[in-house]
């Protein structure tokens, strides 16, 4: 038993190694990142840029408060530190590649790049999509039924934990290609079946949005209804991954050659 595990003690701490510096870089990055963003354009203005869409539904004169003595020293700088991750996210996700390219096929390596990136792409997008879109609707809805009564002035630490929710929910939601690519290409679920599964995807689709987002109609359908069309697409990129990622087929045995 002991002859078998010979010799194995030391790829395995060779990629322990491997994987402690790539960790070490894609830290490093993040960190570059954060000092760069700290020096400019500074938390405040990040934090600011974040709060606007809940600034601009507030009553004129509107602000947010900070029930916690620290919330306006801590919140900025998990702003800064999320937007650093998110600036840095392409070299964490080329360290994740470069780690586990080597034991890749040529077709596997076809199809985990293109992933990689287009799931980094959609993350952003559907983050994006949430910020420049969802925010600016929600908050004015929500704000359109408060009554005169009430006097909004929402908590900076309830205000990022919901901002965070939201962007992890949406980010998520823009991974559906990608899901659907995953499933097809390795078999999991044959093109027919996800063709024949639109009608029951749309139903769970508007069930998660009820479950994530607040309970308004704007923003259930802003993530129900990119989910359906996100879901459509992802269709169409798994027969085209399923295309051009195919592993190469084995050669047929040569024939021998006739008896004389």
């Amino acid at each position: 038993m002991n002859d078998e595990l010979e010799g194995t003690e030391q790829p395995f701490v060779s990629h322990l190694i491997e994987l402690r510096d790539r960790l070490i870089r894609s830290v490093i990055a993040i960190g570059v990142c954060f000092g760069a963003l700290a020096l400019y354009p500074g938390p405040a203005a990040l934090f600011e840029l974040l709060a606007h869409p809940m600034i601009a539904s507030l009553p004129s004169g509107g602000a947010m408060i900070a029930t916690s003595v620290i919330s306006p020293f801590m919140v900025p700088l998990k702003v800064t530190l999320m937007t650093a991750f998110l600036l840095a996210l392409p070299v964490v996700l080329y360290q994740v590649w470069a780690f586990v390219a080597p034991g890749l096929y040529i077709h596997e390596k076809k199809l985990v790049l293109p992933l990689v990136v287009s799931s980094t792409v959609l993350f952003i997008v559907g983050v994006a999509f949430c910020y420049f879109f969802v925010f600016g609707q929600v908050f004015h809805f929500i704000q359109s039924f408060a009554p005169k009564a009430i006097t909004a002035a929402p908590d900076v630490e309830a205000y990022l934990s919901f901002v965070m929710s939201m962007f992890i929910a949406f980010g998520a939601a823009f991974e559906v290609p990608v899901v659907v690519v995953v499933l097809a290409r390795m078999g999991l679920v044959p093109i027919d079946k996800l063709k024949a599964f639109r009608g029951y995807f749309v139903v769970i689709a508007f069930i998660i949005a009820a479950v994530i987002t607040p309970p308004d109609v704007v923003s259930q359908l802003a993530l129900a209804i990119p989910m359906c069309l996100l879901y459509e697409l992802g269709i169409w990129a798994a027969v085209l991954f399923i295309r051009h990622t195919k592993a190469p087929e084995e050669a047929p045995p040569e024939q021998a050659p006739p008896a004389a």
